[in-house]
């Protein structure tokens, strides 16, 4: 009895919030996870909520106010758990291309999610833009197999995701061009691969790249010219590829340029020029307790209720002091 009247201490309480807040701290500091440093304070304010429910007898009088204190249990313990298990990453899948795996990732120690079954197609975008320009409307059309195994194709957007194997993915603001290539390296198999140019229009006067093609000792540095203005600043407009699409490369000293369809033989290969394609960057986040939180969140508001209803019908409303 000791210890739970020692676990539901207000000092407990104090000491938990105080971890709490400084973690909180720590992370926006270091801008790194907050999986560590943020479990650990909610579950011992969990632990410390849960001795002062068991300890005090008012909570079991008042069936209203215990039904809201197991609902803040719930919600700590969940957002304990959130922390434990989420997934934040980011991915850029070429048009007609399917998702590979992410760029970037943080995820907490427990995440034991199914990223490797995730499966999708990016088949393209439609962005729109007021005179500014100012990003209007960005829709991403995608394609993927529901649990029967039947395709599906829909559009997303920044505030409507595609929910997959409890996965969010959201296309984002960072987008641009991608030169479609065949390399055959010397004696080998074609393959086809795609370059994702630096973000456009965030980067419209720097549409260059270094790449290095698979089998291959020697970096290719490869630019896209885009003379003309895509997004006027004067008047709406959408997201499009450029009538010039010739690409510039240098490969050792030499200098090229391709045009779609053209190609290139190098000392260790052949290189072709397919086409030009568009590139979308996706947000791709995972976290199993937000529908729980919420379930928690809706029972302690009308728990809530419920205590002040009660309280507020035992007295008239018309009740004059004396």
């Amino acid at each position: 009895m000791r210890l739970w009247l020692a676990l539901a201490s207000l000092r407990l309480t104090l000491v938990g919030l105080l971890l709490l807040g400084s973690a909180t701290v720590v992370v926006y500091a270091r801008e790194q996870s907050a999986t560590t440093w943020l479990a650990a304070p909610l579950l011992l304010l969990a632990v410390n909520l849960m001795a002062a429910v068991a300890t005090n007898r008012v909570f079991r009088r008042q069936m209203p106010l215990l039904v809201f204190h197991l609902a803040l249990i719930v919600l700590v313990l969940l957002a304990a758990a959130g922390r434990l298990s989420y997934l934040k990453g980011q991915t850029e899948v070429t048009e007609g291309a399917a998702f590979e795996g992410l760029t970037d990732r943080d995820a907490g120690p427990l995440h034991g999610g199914r990223l490797d079954q995730l499966h999708f197609v990016n088949d393209g975008f439609e962005i729109s833009y007021s005179p500014g320009p100012v990003l209007d409307r960005n829709v991403s059309r995608v394609r993927w197999q529901d649990g029967s195994g039947r395709e599906q194709r829909g559009e997303i957007e920044q505030n409507q995701p595609l929910l997959l194997l409890g996965y969010r993915i959201y296309p984002t603001s960072n987008k641009g061009f991608a030169p479609v290539f065949v390399w055959q390296a010397n004696h080998r198999q074609p393959m086809l691969s795609a370059v994702h140019l630096p973000s456009f229009p965030a980067n419209a006067n720097a549409q260059a790249q270094t790449w290095r093609p698979p089998g291959s000792t020697d970096d290719i540095w490869l630019m896209l010219n885009v003379a003309q203005d895509l997004i006027p600043s004067d008047r709406a407009s959408r997201f499009a590829l450029p009538d010039d699409r010739k690409l510039v490369l240098r490969h050792r000293e030499m200098r090229y340029e391709l045009q779609p369809g053209e190609r290139l033989v190098l000392p260790d290969g052949m290189l072709e020029y397919r086409e030009l394609r568009t590139w979308m960057g996706y947000r791709i986040f995972y976290d199993w307790t937000i529908p729980w939180m919420l379930a928690a969140c809706a029972m302690a508001v009308l728990s809530m209720a419920w205590h002040f209803g009660k309280k507020f019908a035992a007295t008239p409303w018309n009740a004059q002091a004396e």
